[in-house]
């Protein structure tokens, strides 16, 4: 038996204040999806923007259901934005931020395994890595650099 141990390094900003001018721009439009966020049963709202390589840029906020399964992710809705206004141009930086309406959340959460999942495809898709930052109450912000570092053993069309 052989032990393989997985580890990654990511940045961690105490404010916004310390991002790129673009960086905090894009931040800034993800806060600003948390109003549009449809969140009336887990009162976890997410707001999301991504940049793209010709600097447009695309946002969404997560939508849910009363039959759970059929929610959607705020991270996932601003690719597919993106992906069906711009398809050919690759996605650079993702920018997600979070608030619960029941309780304060310090520190930036990471994206669920399934937004994982889709980050990843669009990372093999354009053949480059998304930059992704990470918000919430709190002021801190953290800077992943590749989805793989929080998705090291992925799926992809390869196993296809």
């Amino acid at each position: 038996m052989e032990v393989i141990k997985e580890q990654f390094e990511y940045y961690s900003y105490p404010s916004m204040e310390f991002l790129s001018p673009a960086d905090q721009e894009l931040m800034q439009k993800a806060i600003d999806q948390l109003d549009h966020a449809y969140a009336p049963y887990s009162h976890f709202h997410v707001g999301a923007a991504v940049r793209l390589k010709d600097e447009n840029i695309y946002v969404g906020s997560n939508q849910e259901n009363a039959s759970y399964p059929l929610c959607m992710c705020g991270e996932r809705v601003a690719l597919y934005n993106a992906a069906a206004n711009q398809p050919s141009v690759a996605p650079t930086t993702l920018a997600i931020t979070i608030h619960n309406q029941n309780m304060k959340i310090e520190k930036p959460v990471s994206p669920c395994g399934a937004c994982r999942q889709v980050i990843s495809e669009y990372e093999n898709r354009h053949q480059q890595p998304i930059r992704i930052l990470l918000k919430s109450d709190g002021p801190q912000v953290y800077e992943i650099r590749t989805i793989a570092d929080l998705l090291p053993l992925g799926f992809n069309g390869t196993f296809l």
